[in-house]
C-alpha cells in the first residue's frame, strides 16, 4: 500500500496521529526535500529506506512505488502541508491506478492554517470576509487567465498566496490593479510553525519592501485582506440574542449538559 501523507506546515508535532503512525511503520519513505521538516524522518524505523524526492523524477518515484509494492512494503510518500494543495499528487495517483497499486491519501495541516495560527488570525471574520482565496502568481507553472490575481483579488476576500514571495512586487501590483487600497493589511510568513519562523507585517502597498525585509523568497506565504485588521462584527454564533438549535435567544440553554 502507498500512503500519501500530509506532513503538516513544519513543526514535527503538527503531523496527524495517523500520519505519524504510518511513518513509524513504513518500510520506505519518500519525502519532499527541503519542504518537509527533517525531524519527521526520525519517526521512521532504523531499517526504513528513505529517499529525497527533490532529486527524483516522476518516473523514479513511480519506480520506488513499484519496488516497494513487489516486496509487500508499506510506502509513505510524505508531502508538505496537505497533499491536496500544490502537492502534485494527481500525476502520481494516476500512475498507481494504471499499475493497479492500492493507495490512500492522509490529509495534513496546510501552511495557510499554520500561517493564520502564527498571526493569531481568522480568515472568515464576520462583516469582513466569509471567503478565503488560495492561489499563486504564475511562475514555471502557469495560472489560467481567469485566475489572474487581479481578478481574484477584486472579490475583496481574504487571500493566501502561495509560491509567490519572490514575486512580491508583481503580486503588489496585481492586488492594487484589482482595486485594493494600498493600506490593505498584509503579512509575509516564512516557514510557519518551524523553529525559524519569521513574520513581517505591513500593507499591500508595502509588499515588495516587506519581502526585502523578510530576506527570503521560498517557503513564505503572502496573506492579504481586511481579516488582518481590527475591525469586524461580533459572531452570531455566541451572541446571546441569537438562537439556534443548541441555544435559545436571550442566552437560554435548550439542552441539558447530560
Amino acid at each position: 500500500m502507498i500512503y500519501f501523507v500530509g506532513a503538516g506546515p513544519g513543526a514535527a508535532d503538527l503531523i496527524t496521529v495517523r500520519g505519524k503512525g504510518l511513518i513509524e511503520h513504513c518500510n520506505q519513505l519518500i519525502y519532499a526535500g527541503s519542504l518537509v521538516n527533517p525531524a519527521l524522518l526520525d519517526f521512521a524505523k532504523k531499517d526504513c529506506e528513505i529517499f529525497n524526492s527533490a532529486s527524483m523524477t516522476l518516473e523514479e518515484i513511480t519506480g520506488r512505488f513499484v519496488y516497494g509494492e513487489e516486496r509487500g512494503w508499506l510506502t509513505v510518500r510524505l508531502h508538505t502541508g496537505d497533499p491536496s494543495i500544490y502537492g502534485a499528487i494527481r500525476e502520481q495517483i494516476d500512475r498507481l491506478v494504471s499499475l493497479s497499486i492500492p493507495f490512500q491519501v492522509v490529509p495534513g495541516v496546510s501552511s495557510f492554517c499554520g500561517a493564520a495560527a502564527a498571526l493569531n488570525a481568522e480568515y472568515t471574520l464576520p462583516g469582513v470576509s466569509q471567503t478565503l482565496i488560495i492561489s499563486r502568481a504564475p511562475g514555471k507553472t502557469t495560472v489560467p487567465p481567469r485566475e489572474d490575481l487581479a481578478a481574484l483579488a477584486a472579490h475583496g476576500a481574504s487571500m493566501a498566496i502561495f509560491l509567490s514571495a519572490a514575486l512580491a512586487g508583481e503580486v503588489r501590483q496585481k492586488l492594487l490593479d484589482a482595486g485594493l487600497p494600498p493600506e490593505t493589511p498584509a503579512a509575509l510568513v516564512y516557514k510557519a510553525t518551524w523553529p525559524e519562523q519569521k513574520i513581517v507585517r505591513g500593507t499591500v502597498g508595502e509588499l515588495e519592501a516587506m519581502q526585502r525585509e523578510l530576506g527570503a523568497d521560498r517557503t513564505a506565504l503572502i496573506l492579504a485582506g481586511g481579516f488582518l485588521a481590527d475591525d469586524y462584527e461580533r459572531s452570531k454564533l455566541y451572541d446571546p440574542d441569537f438562537s439556534h438549535g443548541f441555544r435559545g435567544g436571550g442566552g437560554l440553554t435548550l439542552f441539558n449538559e447530560h
